[in-house]
């Protein structure tokens, strides 16, 4: 199949960027969107041009770093997937894709389409700990937790920080994100003594890069590729509010 690229390029995040076009001809269908940008920076590199630059790792839906803007949506057409698991088959031959980075003041475009996501980083560092005794394994009936309990704070927890919830979202909240790395841990017992603590750092923290406010418009949800529930957005309100309550 034949495709037409127009692909953000950008030297830095003080740089002016544009779009760029490229055509690839030849194009397996079977490929997957990244190994598409693969075939397109071999060329260019074999012509002694500069190739895009973008981030990838795993390669296999776990990692969050592959986000990418295609056609206008965080992660491209098809739902509950992520860019590296995005395959060339949805789309058709002579099409024009727009690929561009995920746009967000606390996400700085570092170059092209690779931007930086050390904000997550440091929400998390601020409180998304527990307080546990270091050594051996303890016995798994130690805690009982019930089933539904679990199955909620493994859904919190599936959350792998692409980003795309901040992309998608019209004022870059970060809410989704957050929520879920607040909720899983509360909803454990071994999350319930920093929880209130935990709450008002990690929404401070996210407030302090520069995320927007959530108006619960569920865009959030709806490009995630983990299929994260706003459910987890409400719990941090009510986790954060609660901390509030405590606290005087």
């Amino acid at each position: 199949m034949r495709i037409q690229l127009k692909i953000w390029r950008q030297e830095n995040a003080r740089a002016q960027g544009r779009m760029v076009d490229y055509e690839l001809a030849d194009i397996n269908p079977e490929m997957s969107f990244l190994e598409m940008l693969d075939v397109l920076n071999e060329q260019l590199i074999q012509r002694g041009d500069m190739p895009v630059e973008f981030d990838h790792d795993c390669r296999e839906g776990i990692c969050g770093q592959c986000g990418l803007f295609i056609n206008g949506r965080a992660h491209g057409p098809q739902a509950a997937t992520t860019t590296c698991q995005l395959h060339m088959r949805h789309f058709r031959d002579g099409d024009t894709i727009y690929v561009e980075p995920f746009r967000s003041r606390a996400f700085p475009v570092i170059k092209d389409l690779r931007i930086d996501r050390s904000a997550f980083d440091r929400i998390i560092q601020a409180g998304g700990y527990i307080s546990t005794r270091t050594g051996d394994a303890p016995e798994a009936n130690a805690l009982p937790i019930g089933h539904k309990v679990a199955e909620a704070a493994f859904d919190a927890a599936a959350c792998i920080g692409c980003g795309a919830c901040v992309a998608t979202c019209k004022n870059a909240s970060a809410a989704l994100f957050t929520g879920a790395k607040v909720s899983h841990l509360a909803m454990l017992p071994q999350g319930r003594p920093e929880a209130a603590e935990r709450a008002r750092k990690m929404v401070q923290q996210m407030e302090d890069e520069g995320f927007g406010h959530c108006t619960n418009t569920g865009a959030c949800e709806v490009e995630c590729p983990q299929e994260i529930s706003i459910r987890h957005i409400a719990r941090m309100n009510f986790e954060y509010n609660r901390a509030g309550v405590l606290r005087k």
